[in-house]
């Protein structure tokens, strides 16, 4: 085991957890150690600072301004495939990985490839630090089992995440190599663990999730202290994710629909008209998500993903290096979808700086341009919907998939008619316009269900990750595409490409005498 993630887990315990926040809510500053965790009180705390970290940076050598936490993962998976374009270099934050160029940088500890295994591995050595208190930690037994709850569903979310970026998509790719497990606290002495199959992960990723649905379960926990906090109805929408990674349909069904008893609703076409800029996860909508107060703000704003988005604020990098969505997707979009408003239309002349740009995005802006502060959000009401959708399409119930679409769409456009589609749990791939985007339109009722897919959760989902477990491929070379990079020379188009499976660090194979550069290495 290497000695970064002994000294990063002490890191976030007396550096996040000594500072008192909204999500500090139990003192620390008086407690460590054995001490922390001798009461779930003082316990309580140390899972209040792993959210916190999840949006600071720290987890590389340098570059920080492009590593901060989960959220940078999120807009990596975006800029990977074809929905979403860079227009500009600019300081070449994120440029790397949209044109492909960060695999190599597995050499040093500044890079992609190592910041990302730095951090989920951290947030699981300190989650197994919380987990190995959970036969002797003392006070209300609902406290506890909140406590360990979330402590499960954060490893699970963690090991999931880790196998979606280091590995290929799991079904049809279980006995591939998967990523070393560790469910026990970590030390110097800790022996590394080897890379094993895809399938003990997600055997671990199952495990953990329904573990922490267990504990969380109203009847069994307190209730959620902070906003920012996974009660029981995110743990449901982490399990939907996964489950629809392993095509278990129905399981993916059952997770999304609990996950929306809860107290959320969807965005109403008033409130996305009215502007509502994905900043503040007061929203109803908001399944998950980060709070991120004025002055808990990493790197002024520059280190989060508003500075990266935001094109109207000038000091920040999206001002040169404007974010915009495809030209085709865009086209896609119905004129009188409310959500069109989320980006630019084509414009007569397009200026050197700044939001007057074709395409470019406003559906991210500061929350408070003048600290760099904004909420993130993880996981909101619509993307359950339709993770539904889909797999009542894939489990042929055609009506109900539709009746989930409309549903949706009800509060996006009015008018809106599928009557014409296809009942087919089928993609239509290998058009000339590139796989997945038929340039007659979408023929089939899965085809509808991922271009909605597509236009809601644009920027705030992973692209690449549904291009991998529907092993369709893309391409950005389309007619009048509007992409700076096309990526040529990368073969996007098929379904096992190489280049979306990140490599390994250098530093794991220096620290784990388990690994082996020469036969653990993720192929090129």
């Amino acid at each position: 085991m290497k000695l970064y993630k002994l000294l990063l887990a002490i890191f976030l315990v007396a550096g996040f957890l000594a500072c008192e926040d909204n999500l500090d809510t139990f003192p620390t500053d008086q407690a460590s150690g054995p001490e922390l965790f001798s009461d779930v009180d003082k316990a309580m705390s140390t899972i209040n600072g792993l959210y916190r970290a999840m949006y600071q940076t720290g987890w590389g050598g340098g570059w920080e301004h492009e590593q901060f936490g989960h959220v940078a993962l999120m807009h990596c998976g975006a800029l990977m495939a074809e929905d979403m374009v860079q227009n500009e270099q600019g300081s070449g934050w994120f440029y790397y990985d949209y044109k492909y160029q960060v695999k190599s940088d597995y050499t040093h500890t500044a890079g992609r490839p190592y910041s990302t295994w730095n951090f989920y591995y951290t947030l699981i050595t300190n989650a197994n630090s919380i987990l190995a208190s959970k036969e002797t930690l003392s006070g209300a037994p609902s406290k506890v089992n909140s406590l360990m709850g979330q402590a499960f569903a954060l490893r699970s979310f963690c090991y999931f995440n880790l196998a979606r970026f280091y590995q290929q998509t799991y079904v049809g790719n279980e006995n591939l190599p998967g990523v070393p497990i560790y469910t026990e606290p970590t030390t110097i002495a800790t022996e590394g663990k080897g890379r094993g199959t895809l399938a003990d992960v997600y055997i671990q990723v199952n495990a953990d999730i329904d573990s922490a649905l267990y504990r969380l379960h109203p009847d069994r926990a307190a209730e959620k202290v902070h906003i920012s906090n996974i009660d029981y109805y995110t743990a449901n929408g982490i399990k939907a994710q996964v489950m629809i990674e392993q095509e278990r349909w129905q399981e993916a069904y059952d997770a999304a629909a609990e996950a929306l008893t809860g107290s959320t609703s969807m965005l109403s076409e008033s409130d996305i008209s009215g502007g509502f800029a994905f900043n503040d996860i007061s929203s109803n909508s908001v399944l998950w998500g980060f709070e991120v107060i004025d002055d808990q703000v990493p790197g002024a704003g520059r280190a989060g993903i508003f500075g990266h988005m935001d094109a109207s604020a000038d000091d920040y990098y999206a001002f040169k290096s404007r974010v915009c969505i495809s030209n085709w997707l865009y086209d896609q979009v119905d004129n009188g979808d409310v959500r069109k408003s989320w980006w630019n239309g084509a414009l007569a002349e397009d200026e050197p700086s700044g939001t007057n740009l074709s395409y470019n995005q406003f559906k991210f802006q500061f929350g408070n341009v003048s600290t760099g502060a904004g909420d993130y959000i993880f996981m909101r009401h619509e993307e359950m919907m339709l993770i539904m959708a889909e797999a009542e399409c894939m489990l042929e119930r055609y009506a109900a998939a539709r009746q989930i679409l409309s549903d949706l769409m009800d509060e996006r456009l009015a008018g809106y008619d599928i009557s014409g589609l296809t009942d087919s749990k089928i993609l239509t791939t290998g058009d000339a316009n590139g796989p997945t985007t038929p340039s007659v339109g979408n023929l089939t009722l899965l085809d509808e269900i991922f271009l909605q897919k597509r236009i809601e959760l644009w920027g705030e989902h992973p692209r690449i990750y549904d291009v991998k477990r529907k092993k369709t491929g893309f391409t950005r070379d389309f007619a009048g595409s509007n992409h700076s990079n096309k990526i040529s020379g990368i073969d996007t188009e098929n379904p096992l490409c190489p280049d979306w499976v990140m490599s390994i660090p250098q530093a794991e194979f220096d620290g784990n005498e388990a690994m082996d550069q020469d036969k653990d290495q993720n192929p090129w």
